[in-house]
Order: structure tokens, then sequence, then C-alpha cells
């Protein structure tokens, strides 16, 4: 069990110093967090809710401050190229996202053209049942992304880190909280990237 946990705390820190340099990227991801909370909440209420509330806020903000705000060249602090943190993420990287993130748009485009799925859902009627489809596929979207992800890492890594990575996704938002909710103070004395040790 210490192994797991320490494999947990090796994938965030990771990814804290890969890709979490930015104090806008940090503060974006502090608001992400706190509406994936929100959304986790909406789970037991309404799925396709929190789906909205998950992807249309919590990613939107986390990943705009990713593609606009993260440097993307040559990292000196971890002496480490774009394409070799590209290359051995964890999760998804950007070129993962991108196809994620494509599905993610396409969806309500398709339920819009065809409401029954090709016959696999009972069509929605008028707007608000669309919304409710399109909530409920994009909840089966991240469930998916998350489980198939998963199980590639399985097998690239082995399963403990599989089960690693997707207890570190959905912990996230509390792990941002908790290491990411000064960013916004830091912002405003002017400090724009995390003093981040560099690697020896």
């Amino acid at each position: 069990m210490a192994t797991f946990w320490d494999q947990v705390r090796t994938l965030r820190w990771d990814d804290h110093r890969y890709y979490h340099q930015c104090r806008i990227n940090q503060t974006l991801h502090l608001l992400s967090a706190i509406s994936f909370l929100v959304a986790y909440g909406l789970l037991f209420i309404d799925p396709a809710a929190a789906a909205w509330v998950g992807w249309c806020v919590g990613m939107v903000t986390r990943q705009s401050g990713h593609i606009f705000f993260e440097p993307r060249g040559y990292d000196a602090v971890n002496q480490a190229t774009d394409e070799h943190k590209e290359a051995i993420k964890a999760g998804f990287n950007m070129r993962r996202k991108a196809m994620l993130i494509g599905v993610w748009l396409s969806l309500p485009l398709l339920l819009w053209a065809n409401p029954s799925l090709f016959g696999l859902i009972e069509p929605a009627h008028g707007a608000a049942g669309w919304a409710h489809d399109v909530g409920l596929a994009w909840l089966t979207l991240a469930a998916s992304g998350l489980l198939l992800r998963a199980l590639q890492l399985a097998v690239l890594r082995g399963p403990s880190w599989g089960l690693a990575w997707v207890t570190k996704i959905l912990t996230d938002p509390l792990h941002n909280i908790d290491i990411y909710w000064r960013s916004p103070l830091a912002l405003l004395r002017g400090q724009r990237y995390d003093p981040i040790e560099p690697a020896h």
C-alpha cells in the first residue's frame, strides 16, 4: 500500500513540476478544482448537470491554463524538452487532449443531428431534453476516457500505475485546492511563475 501511495505522489509531483509552473495556470486549476467538487456533488442529484459543470467550467478553465499560459518550450527548471515531457506524461498529453476535446465538442452536434444516437437511446424532445442527453454523453465520455487510459497505463507500466493514475485524477480537485489556493495571491504580488527548484 505504501508503494501505491508513493506512485500517486510521484504522479502528482511530476504533473506539478512539469505542467503547472505558471501561476495563472495554477489559479485556473484552483477554479477548476472548485467546480469539479460542485460537479461531484451534483452527480448524486443530477448527473447530466454534473457533466455540464465538469466539462464546461472545470475542463475549460483547466485546459485553457495549459494551452494559453503554461510555457511549452525548453523546460529549464526540469532540464527537459517539451517533446520529452509529452512522451513520458502518464495522463493525457496535448495530442490525446486534442482528441478528447474533439470528441467532446462533436457530441452535442451529433445529438442535435441524430437525437436517437442511431437508435441507441430514446430521442430527446426540446432543448432541455437535448441538453440532458448531451450531459449524459459527456459523462460517459469522461468515464470512458478515464477507464481506457487507466487500462493503457496498466498494460504499459503495470496495474498499480493505472490505479494510481485514476486515484490521482479523481482526487485532483482536493489536491489542487491544497497546493494552489495561494496562487491568486502570488499573482497579485506579480509572481508569474512558481519558484520551483531546478532539477539536479
